[in-house]
């Protein structure tokens, strides 16, 4: 039968103690106290694997004199709640750890500070139930157990939650400021700071920036020679050197011109076709001086 009511804070201690000191039957306890009636009477009849000791609910609040007189009186009575009680909850402190798993903290404690040190010591202290002094301890290698002391993932433990646990590491790394995004270069973490990243990136630039520099005077260089041999060239100078402070190019070969390699050879026959005719006028001079006197 679903109930609207709320239950005692102790129901099997409650029910005991209704067996032990008054006249309500089995189904009006089982009713109150949230229990199937076989229950009920297995304590009546000592035959409860458990022996509970019994609680007042009148003591409590949670009964009254009066109502268990009217469900004396009346047997389909049903007993009311006078006053619920109030449900506890922990917000302070540390968490509860059975004793059974205490002896695993220390081995959850190392696995978040080896997996997750971004994680602070009083999140560590709130997630598992332990100390600060125990967390230290453990960070330091001073354990007392230290040799003993496996890292071993809490949740696996049963001292946390995975939930917990992910709120917790999310927390902190939001806090640090880590991000959660793989960089691109296959999976490859960068541990550099954005120091070091900042400075390498204007070292790149510093390089860049000299090398086109180096680049461009040597361009210009070789733009200033030609310059200086086509001027000299268009005046009329042969063997034209470099002015001053600037030195050819390496790439730079000194090509004769199509006017210079068309005209070449008319000047070098034009010597001789001139020797040729003062050698006849030469010969002819000398034969008139040898004619034979009369």
């Amino acid at each position: 039968m679903a109930k609207s009511q709320p239950t005692p804070l102790m129901p099997h201690a409650t029910a005991t103690w209704l067996v032990d000191h008054t006249g309500l039957s089995f189904e009006q306890i089982a009713e109150f106290c949230g229990l199937h009636i076989l229950e009920v009477q297995a304590m009546a009849d000592d035959l409860a694997g458990s022996k509970y000791t019994g609680r007042d609910p009148v003591h409590a609040g949670e009964l009254t004199l009066e109502e268990i007189k009217l469900g004396e009186a009346d047997a389909e009575y049903a007993l009311k709640m006078h006053k619920a009680p109030v449900e506890v909850t922990r917000t302070k402190g540390p968490r509860y750890t059975p004793v059974s798993k205490r002896q695993d903290k220390p081995d959850g404690i190392a696995w978040i500070l080896r997996n997750h040190p971004e994680v602070s010591d009083a999140q560590i202290s709130k997630l598992i139930g332990t100390t600060r002094n125990t967390i230290g301890a453990i960070r330091e290698r001073t354990h007392w157990n230290i040799q003993n002391i496996q890292p071993k993932d809490p949740v696996t433990l049963g001292l946390c939650s995975q939930r917990e646990l992910d709120a917790v590491v999310a927390k902190a790394a939001k806090r640090a400021g880590v991000s959660e995004e793989a960089p691109a270069a296959e999976g490859v973490v960068d541990g550099r700071s954005d120091k070091e990243k900042l400075i390498e990136e204007l070292r790149a630039e510093r390089e860049a920036n000299a090398k086109a520099a180096a680049e461009a005077a040597q361009e210009a260089e070789a733009e200033a020679w030609l310059a200086a041999k086509r001027a000299a060239e268009e005046a009329g100078e042969d063997g034209v050197d470099a002015p001053e402070g600037v030195e050819p190019p390496a790439f730079a070969e000194v090509q004769p011109s199509e006017e210079e390699a068309v005209t070449a050879p008319m000047e070098e026959e034009a010597p001789a076709k001139v020797s040729d005719a003062s050698d006849e006028d030469s010969a002819d001079a000398a034969g008139e001086d040898e004619t034979p006197a009369s």
